[in-house]
């Protein structure tokens, strides 16, 4: 199961994070054996955030890991993300008040997904790997990062499964808003009521290196009214969702 391998991923972290959420949109006895294999492996405190499977509810249940973390800063990936073994050291090396961070990602063919579910510990693909596409997102050079690095007030190409941001910060505009149901444009709506709150986005290049697994594509027939909520937050200006962190 990819979540082991990402959870795996973690372990070897040349710098862990204090502690591990889980949040867990509805999986059922396998995902909850894994997390308790994983409390045991790692040295740090690993918490399931669970709640039952009642369609894509992503916002709630990342509001509810969210919300019960003692983190000042929140690192964010997805399930489908195996970490480059400085993935969390990279992370922590860029965090900068009165900034969110947005990082990149290396795509896997199924055959290079397969070979990682086959393999132990951090992987490691390099530039010309066969089997991997957005292969610029493969290099780690922190001794180049600051020439690729960008601060801006871009919103619209955040993607939640590498950014990393300040807890009071997210709190402070509500998180993630629960009234977006089904896949798509999550992030880019809270990225955008965090500019909306003064807080700019730093783009983030040969640094934070993770990769993601092969999976088919998740249904999207809300992606069209999720992306239509983005276009209201920008045009109101909205620091807020309604419902959200601490929900209506």
């Amino acid at each position: 199961m990819a979540l082991r391998r990402v959870l795996e991923t973690v372990a070897y972290q040349s710098y862990m994070p204090d502690e591990v959420f889980v949040a867990d949109d509805g999986s059922g006895d396998e995902t909850r054996a894994i997390t308790e294999w994983a409390k045991i492996t790692l040295a740090i405190p690993l918490h399931h955030v669970w709640h039952p499977d009642d369609g894509f509810r992503k916002t709630i249940i990342l509001n509810k890991a969210i919300k019960i973390s003692k983190s000042d800063y929140i690192i964010q990936i997805d399930g489908d993300i195996v970490l480059n073994r400085h993935f969390v050291r990279d992370h922590v090396r860029v965090a900068e008040r009165g900034f969110y961070v947005k990082g990149s990602r290396v795509l896997l063919s199924e055959t290079k997904t397969a070979e990682v579910f086959l393999g132990r510990g951090a992987p490691y693909f390099h530039f010309f790997t066969k089997g991997i596409t957005n292969r610029i997102n493969s290099l780690r050079a922190p001794f180049l990062a600051p020439f690729f690095e960008k601060k801006s007030s871009r919103s619209d190409d955040l993607r939640g499964c590498n950014c990393a941001f300040w807890r009071d910060d997210f709190m402070a505009v509500n998180g993630y808003n629960n009234d977006l149901e089904g896949w798509g444009h999550e992030d880019i709506e809270l990225a955008a009521r965090l500019v909306n709150y003064g807080v700019m986005q730093k783009r983030v290049k040969m640094l934070a290196v993770c990769y993601h697994l092969f999976h088919a594509f998740n249904e999207r027939s809300r992606e069209s009214l999720n992306f239509l909520n983005y276009q209201k937050v920008l045009e109101s200006g909205a620091k807020r969702c309604v419902n959200g962190v601490m929900p209506k």
